[in-house]
């Protein structure tokens, strides 16, 4: 967005001390001007906001089609830092050691505390995030994805704009056959915060909650997951206003377009299942 430059330049510094090849780099200007950046670094600045998923879909395809120029793509928040010089390698040997790994999720953890919160551990039993797993999601701004996931999947869900566009994603690359893991020792460290700091987060949480469910889910399936969901939603006991703006994006999910509705097989539905998270929660 252009009001971090000093934390982009950190987390481009230290991409660029990665051991092994060195890692091209491109930076999207998402309805801003991209800051200043070292030479070969490649930029391009978009004339409005697009989104997360928006403006990752123009990074891919700055390294052509679906991001086919290059084999592996990572995602990181402009304001995150590698915490180590061995996370691209590490990537590489994940991938070339298991040709049905799609994604790699990160852990994410506090440069100062070294704490990864819950909700950055991308699976039910998260009380452990130093225990690595496959998972039926990750995380958005600290992963790695095979370019050819984006080729059998799909790039990301662009209306979605913000939130739930990773696990769209997930589950149409474990549709496909993918596998997705979650690794404690490729960490990105990035600040503590709560996501509930972005305005549009309760209604869009609930909005695209619902389009994920109509676009990928199995018809019987739909209204269990959302159910689920508007139960622990009202469990949680958020404020009213915060209530209220859910409830209008839960609307919005059901009367505005979720897009092509690809349902995932009955086959994907027990890989989740047997991965510890069925696809009703």
């Amino acid at each position: 967005m252009g009001n971090r430059p000093e934390e982009l330049r950190a987390l481009i510094d230290s991409v660029a001390k990665q051991d092994g090849d060195p890692v091209q780099i491109a930076v999207v200007g998402n309805g801003s001007p991209v800051p200043e950046v070292p030479e070969g670094v490649r930029t391009t600045e978009l004339p409005e906001n697009l989104g997360i998923p928006g403006g990752r879909n123009v990074g891919i395809e700055m390294f052509g089609p679906a991001g086919r120029e290059v084999d592996i793509l990572l995602f990181l928040d402009d304001d995150g830092l590698l915490a180590r010089t061995d996370t691209a390698e590490l990537c590489r040997e994940a991938f070339t050691a298991d040709p049905e790994l799609g994604i790699v999720s990160f852990r994410i953890a506090d440069p100062d505390t070294g704490e990864t919160q819950r909700r950055h551990v991308p699976r039910l039993r998260a009380s452990d995030p130093m225990r690595s797993s496959r998972v039926t999601t990750f995380l958005g701004g600290a992963n790695a994805v095979r370019t050819r996931v984006f080729a059998d999947a799909g790039l990301l869900p662009d209306d979605f704009f913000y939130a739930h566009e990773e696990t769209d994603l997930a589950w149409r690359a474990l549709n496909a056959g993918w596998q997705i893991d979650y690794r404690s020792d490729m960490v990105l460290y990035h600040p503590t915060t709560a996501p509930s700091r972005h305005a549009v987060y309760h209604r869009m949480v609930a909005r695209n909650r619902v389009w994920l469910a109509r676009r990928n889910l199995p018809l019987p399936l739909v209204p269990v997951y959302l159910g689920v969901w508007l139960l622990l939603t009202l469990l949680r006991r958020p404020s009213g206003a915060a209530l209220k703006a859910w409830f209008g994006g839960f609307k919005e999910g059901w009367t505005s377009s979720a897009g092509p509705r690809r349902p995932m097989k009955w086959r994907t539905v027990w890989r989740l299942t047997r991965l510890g998270r069925p696809p009703v929660i």
